[in-house]
């Protein structure tokens, strides 16, 4: 199942932290404005700490390139889906 969220450059991490802290999504992409691919992060169940400290290094790289983002969310079947 994938799930599109259009976020702000401002509420991109916060956004990220709290999809890995629901701990169903399996991958999570990031898309500048045009569409163009930025980031492309498969996440699996159970990892945190130091196994992320890659993610969120790029993440922060990330957010130097655009204002506003679309965040593609995989998550396992089943999954339910929350709105913000």
């Amino acid at each position: 199942m994938q799930e599109e969220v259009k976020v702000a450059a401002g509420k991109l991490k916060d956004t990220l932290k709290a999809l890995v802290r629901e701990g169903n999504v399996r991958r999570v992409v990031i898309r500048n404005a045009e569409g163009r691919t930025l980031l492309d992060m498969p996440l699996t169940a159970g990892i945190a700490g130091a196994v992320l400290a890659p993610f969120w290094v790029a993440v922060t790289g990330v957010v130097a390139l655009a204002k506003e983002f679309t965040v593609v969310i995989e998550r396992h079947d089943g999954a339910v889906v929350k709105a913000d």
